[in-house]
């Protein structure tokens, strides 16, 4: 959920220079042409660079689902033009950074004031939009090796049907993140020093409230609710349908995340219900799975009136025929000054169709694709993050876990703060500060109960990890999955430290992509976790099995759902 600590998301880092070389090939894709923009030496592969995956999201299909792109053989597509979608950070953000810093120090967060959101409302300055940002942004990325395109679908890893496929979701609290990953260490790890054995697709999904709008008005309107979720299953879809004239296997995709990106492959294993036959992928790594649950009909009915009002709107059809311009401000406005310390305003919500239910109560009733294989992992310090430096008594832990499940009933706060997570700071609990009790929840409820969720339903045969290299906060593992190579960064929050970590992580995705099972030369055997409950914990002295924090009575409690 956070961009700006540990990732590798850098705007035209790598593949989008707009290469307008003849002798780069090109693949027909029936509606459009497109040519590789640029062509890697260094890792021998291409990158074809904003591939349309569906049309413009505008006008009538704003607050709509996905669409097929018009048919446009008029000119080769070069995709030198970088799309993101319109985006915002909330602004409590820059205050939990300062926090995380301190806690990377040693130094216990102090703060005596409640964070109280300014309101969308206010004369705060909007900051304008960033040059690549666009409402039409429905775009998506292919880096494929050399060998693997040359081989023309024939691939070159244990298959006669191509490649192996490897699906990057990106994070960012659904409200902020881009596909513009390098995955030049990825591929790198996939194969030997000549070429990879896999091909990186990532794509853009809708945000904020063009993406995760909900609400009962809204949808009486026709809106659709999820619209991020829909978009995902969209490009997922267009993989199956043209992956093989890159010489990939629609039958052996795997789909990648982490924060908001592994908390959508949760929702796209559970999707439907599971009612709607097999999803379109076969493997799922997500990565410190997240989301802040909404069950609340009235609240998510109160933040669309509320978007309504910040554009003197009073319907949808009125959403419709507003600007780009206007839609696009009032969405930095509301994630920006309206999100409580720790929440986006926007993401997934229950709607009675995509999101039938939270996707913990579907896995624990068994409404899910049970044919997908899963890896999953998550940090050791998922909560910092999103928990304020005013967390000094248990009257501001209930306020602020209020404020997190809204409408939750007095009962369900009774419970977590007096039994789950009661003020003991002997250590027995797992903390020893009032900001660790608070930390606590918020990793549990939001992050790392899922992915127990998600082991136990698929009976115990799933592989999970723990990313705990010092200090192990949210987001940080996604530098060691996207490390290139080079010198290690000065610190833990601004990078990769561990280079045997990072090779091991990446050996483990890549082999679990290829084969389903991860491997890793040189390190100890990754075991299922079992009946056990065994993870592989990633740390920077040792890697070793230990008992997941998670197989108790506190994430049976969560997975219940009795916040709303």
């Amino acid at each position: 959920m956070l961009k700006s600590l540990g990732t590798a998301i850098v705007v035209g880092m790598v593949g989008v220079v707009a290469a307008q070389n003849a002798s780069l090939p090109t693949v027909d894709l029936g509606y459009e042409i497109y040519r590789a923009s640029a062509f890697n030496e260094t890792g021998r592969f291409y990158n074809f660079s904003n591939i349309r995956y569906a049309a413009p999201p505008v006008g009538e299909l704003r607050f709509a689902p996905p669409a097929s792109p018009e048919e446009n053989r008029t000119a080769v597509q070069s995709g030198g033009a970088g799309r993101i979608c319109p985006q915002a950070e909330p602004a409590w953000l820059s205050s939990a950074v300062d926090v995380l810093i301190d806690l990377a120090l040693g130094v216990q967060p102090n703060a005596t004031t409640a964070y109280v959101p300014p309101g969308a409302n206010s004369s705060s300055q909007v900051l304008a939009p960033g040059p690549l940002e666009t409402e039409d942004c429905l775009f998506l990325d292919v880096y494929v090796p050399e060998q693997i395109f040359n081989s023309n679908g024939t691939g070159s890893y244990n298959s006669t049907n191509g490649s192996a496929v490897m699906v990057w979701i990106y994070g960012g609290g659904y409200a902020a993140g881009d596909k513009y990953t390098n995955p030049a260490g990825l591929l790198a790890a996939s194969g030997n020093s000549s070429f990879g054995d896999v091909i990186h697709v990532a794509m853009n999904y809708r945000l904020g409230a063009l993406g995760w709008t909900a609400g009962p008005g809204y949808q009486a309107e026709g809106g659709v609710s999820n619209l991020g979720l829909h978009d995902q299953r969209f490009a997922l879809e267009w993989v199956q349908n043209n992956i093989h004239l890159f010489g990939g296997d629609k039958d052996r995709v795997t789909i990648f995340g982490e924060s908001a990106g592994g908390g959508s492959i949760m929702h796209q294993i559970t999707a439907y219900g599971g009612e709607k036959g097999p999803v379109p992928f076969q493997q799922a790594v997500p990565q410190s799975p997240g989301w802040q649950p909404m069950s609340s009909q009235l609240a998510q009915q109160n933040t669309y009136d509320k978007f309504l009002n910040l554009t003197n709107s009073s319907s949808l059809a009125d959403l419709r025929a507003l600007t780009s311009e206007q839609v696009i401000r009032a969405n930095a406005q509301q994630v920006l000054y309206d999100s409580s310390y720790g929440g986006y305003t926007y993401g997934p919500a229950i709607d009675g169709n995509f999101v039938p239910l939270q996707p913990g109560q579907l896995l624990a009733q068994g409404r899910f694709d049970k044919n997908v294989k899963v890896m999953v992992g998550h940090n050791a310090d998922e909560g910092a993050l999103f928990t304020p430096a005013y967390s000094k008594s248990t009257e501001t832990l209930r306020n602020h876990t209020a404020a997190s499940f809204i409408n939750i009933p007095e009962q369900s706060l009774d419970y977590i703060t007096d039994v789950l997570y009661p003020a003991v700071f002997d250590g027995s609990y797992g903390y020893t500060t009032e900001f660790g009790r608070a930390d606590l929840i918020t990793s549990e409820s939001v992050f790392t109960c899922n992915t127990n969720y998600l082991s136990t339903a698929f009976g115990n045969k799933t592989y999970s990890y723990l990313f705990s290299v010092p200090p192990a906060f949210h987001s940080l593992d996604v530098a060691y999955t996207y490390y290139t190579g080079g010198a290690l960064a000065a610190n833990a929050l601004t990078g990769v430290v561990n280079r045997t970590v990072a090779i091991a992580l990446q050996d483990f995705i890549t082999s679990f992509a290829i084969n389903g099972v991860p491997e890793a030369k040189g390190i100890r055997k990754f075991d299922m976790y079992g009946a056990n409950a065994q993870v592989l914990e990633l740390n920077a002295t040792s890697i070793e099995e230990v008992t997941d924090s998670n197989s108790g009575p506190r994430c049976k409690w969560w997975q219940l759902a009795l916040y709303s």
